[in-house]
């Protein structure tokens, strides 16, 4: 029996995430694997985060707060915005595809580049849009080659910043001389999922930006440096009519209760936060040095992760797989020569440096 899909479903492009543990494990017979394929936090959720889900559970029985009341007015006061500022998410994943509901209607032109985060190509792909993408340089944002491909018809440009997977970030002069050139009716979604990692001294704060161009979009996650990845909980920050717009188009109860109560706690723990970027930057620092001894190329990174170049990078990552450490194949997202290693704990990195290097000598 055959279905009548009301668009061409089969089309579309299937977002593929990182092996699990247990799949790998349960597939080759082996134990004590690791994963650096999904740009996790390896220290784990803050413990005020842990405390604040442990005193939630009891009221599993109630529907969550389906507007995020507490954690808007915690944001509102982290970045000193108003609630009306902030749209919540089951990640950022759910935010992008608020704003496409809200905003996209087939045949809408929308710019992405080449290479950047493949959940831009999927929406895009989800509301008929007519996609323009523009190549990178040297593994990041052409921004130049990226405002060509925007004219007035244009609804959106998405920018990920720092990228994901090539690790590579945007600074602030290049990204303003895109917004000075674009329609003022065209969004410009940046996406900082992984800005808590960024270093370069130009790194722009796209959120910082909103009250200048009121056409900025700027995505969080509670993902990545706050740990909370198992908990699906993101946002957009944005002018107060553009938010308003995507809360009409959000499911109700989107955000799960024990998510808003850790979201809300890890939020106030600074000393977490310091100790996961120390603990990446000297997980960087170490990769740099011995995937530079080993004679393998990686894109230098803004995020908690990189991008390292194996030549036979199916080849490289199935023996890694039975090394038992799980990294990501990017092949998908137009780099097969390519893979991208999550910066993990000291342990962590030491072994996936070995497997590398046990690797090569074969």
């Amino acid at each position: 029996m055959k279905f009548q899909t009301a668009r061409p479903v089969a089309g579309i492009t299937v977002y593929q995430p990182g092996k699990p543990i247990e799949e790998v494990e349960r597939e080759l017979g082996i134990s004590g694997s690791i994963k650096l394929a999904s740009n996790e936090n390896p220290l784990g959720p803050s413990p005020k985060a842990l405390a604040a889900v442990q005193r939630a559970l009891g009221d599993l029985n109630r529907y969550p707060d389906g507007g995020g009341y507490y954690l808007k007015r915690a944001l509102a006061k982290h970045y000193e915005l108003t609630p009306e500022h902030f749209v919540l998410g089951n990640g950022t994943n759910e935010v992008l595809e608020l704003l496409a509901h809200a905003f996209l209607d087939p045949g809408d032109p929308v710019v992405f580049s080449e290479g950047a985060f493949i959940v831009y190509l999927i929406v895009s792909q989800l509301t008929s849009c007519e996609m323009r993408t523009a190549p990178m340089r040297d593994f990041t944002h052409d921004l130049e080659a990226m405002a060509a491909r925007v004219d007035e018809r244009t609804k959106a440009v998405f920018i990920a910043n720092p990228n994901n997977p090539t690790g590579t970030a945007v600074g602030e002069k290049a990204l303003r001389r895109l917004l000075e050139r674009v329609p003022e009716r065209t969004l410009v979604v940046v996406d900082e999922a992984y800005c808590h990692f960024a270093h370069r001294e130009d790194y722009p704060d796209a959120v910082r930006l909103i009250p200048e161009f009121p056409n900025v979009v700027a995505l969080r996650t509670f993902s990545k440096v706050y740990g909370l990845a198992g908990l699906r909980v993101g946002y957009g920050v944005a002018h107060p009519e553009v938010a308003a717009a995507m809360e009409r188009v959000r499911e109700p109860f989107n955000v799960n209760s024990l998510a808003l109560a850790a979201a809300e706690a890890a939020l106030e723990d600074r000393e977490h936060v310091e100790e996961s970027i120390r603990v990446n930057d000297v997980g960087r620092e170490f990769l740099v040095r011995e995937l530079a001894a080993l004679g393998l190329p990686f894109v230098p990174t803004q995020g908690n992760f990189m991008m390292v170049e194996v030549g036979d990078a199916k080849g490289v990552y199935e023996a890694l797989l039975r090394e038992g450490v799980i990294v990501r194949p990017v092949a998908g997202y137009g780099f097969p020569r390519h893979l991208r290693v999550s910066i993990g704990t000291p342990e962590e990195n030491r072994r996936v440096v070995e497997s590398f290097a046990n690797i090569l000598k074969k």
